[in-house]
């Protein structure tokens, strides 16, 4: 393999828009409440079971941070804390963590700054990594005044043509350090021997290399089109199909029913071929790379775009506020990069919603 051809550090403009409206500008995360973020359950909580559920709402922490204080205020092992997803801590966040029933009753003794626990339920089983169906976004913008009207154009193309679906970079660490290390775990030239780390690492290169795929498919007129050898996703039954005559599925595509994934590289996914596989090839080129290298990782497909629901925008007197709601694994600064055509959180190291690729 040869060196990285393209920057690891994680550059909004270095990925195609799908927009090309008029941005906003503006200001992100002037203060915590400025972004918040609701949890939205994949299931109905049945009240009864041997697990607990607390709906937790935090301010100024990681959902890693709060697990930890639960475990050391409760005296529960870190493997019987169930959460369904991380989130931010530069938010008001709230998001449902299990713990088992038995602790229950120390549960009035707990106490931290920033969290308060909103509501109890009982549930059967432990709440588990990807346990929802998504999260509700509802995000200031400030110092862009007079904007609210170019902000909702813009999002009305996006609820109508979908969303790219890039990683953010959140998925990347400061600076991309993240994907710049994973690529000395891939290529072995790391020295970590911790496996959950370097696993952990290895997913910044799987995001980085799909959000090169889908890059190239906005530049090259691919959105809501299909190739050749994609393999495309139902959206409403989320069956996963090869496509062979993309001119009879495309139409499909237009219309928003079906869309291409790419591929989160591993041995349970295959690379993708024909025209779809030689784009998907030359993204991997751009880093060095072949499939071969990802072997240790499970792998996975990933839509190349989502669709929003419930999206609004309302004025407000420097700016305004937009709200909506993405599937899991899908995170807001593709929307907010397409409102406000800015480097959007460029710098940030942390998880929105801490869906992990495979």
């Amino acid at each position: 393999m040869v060196g990285a051809i393209v920057s690891l550090a994680f550059d909004w403009s270095a990925l195609a828009a799908l927009t090309d409206t008029p941005g906003t500008g503006g200001r992100l995360r002037a203060t915590p409440e400025d972004f918040r973020v609701e949890e939205v359950p994949a299931y109905p909580l049945s009240g009864e079971g041997e697990h607990l559920y607390l709906h937790l709402e935090k301010t100024g922490h990681t959902t890693a941070h709060v697990v930890r204080e639960l475990c050391a205020q409760l005296g529960v092992r870190d493997r019987d804390v169930g959460v369904a997803g991380l989130k931010d801590r530069h938010a008001v966040t709230t998001q449902w963590v299990s713990v088992p029933a038995r602790y229950g009753e120390r549960l009035p003794a707990f106490r931290m700054d920033g969290v308060r626990v909103l509501e109890t339920t009982r549930h059967t089983n432990k709440l588990g990594l990807g346990h929802l169906r998504g999260n509700r976004f509802v995000v200031r913008v400030r110092e862009a005044p007079g904007t609210a009207d170019t902000a909702a154009a813009t999002l009305a193309l996006l609820v109508a043509r979908g969303v790219p679906n890039y990683f953010g970079p959140q998925r990347f660490g400061l600076r991309g350090l993240n994907a710049e290390e994973g690529l000395r775990v891939l290529r072995g030239e790391s020295r970590l021997r911790d496996p959950r780390v370097r696993r952990f690492l290895t997913t910044s290169v799987q995001s980085l290399v799909f959000n090169r795929f889908l890059s190239l498919r906005l530049a090259r007129g691919l959105f809501d089109r299909l190739l050749a050898g994609d393999m495309a996703k139902k959206h409403d039954t989320g069956g996963v199909f090869l496509v062979e005559d993309p001119a009879a599925e495309s139409p499909r595509a237009e219309r928003g029913e079906v869309s291409a994934t790419g591929t989160l590289f591993g041995k349970k996914a295959r690379p993708l071929t024909l025209d779809a596989g030689e784009l998907e090839r030359e993204a991997l080129a751009e880093f060095g790379l072949t499939p071969e290298v990802f072997a240790s990782r499970r792998g996975d497909r990933r839509l190349t775009r989502v669709f929003l629901e419930g999206a609004e925008v309302r004025p407000g007197e420097d700016g305004y506020a937009v709200a909506f709601t993405l599937p899991r694994g899908s995170f807001a600064t593709s929307v907010l990069r397409e409102l406000m055509k800015t480097d959007v959180d460029a710098a940030a190291g942390e998880p929105e919603d801490g869906e992990e690729g495979e």
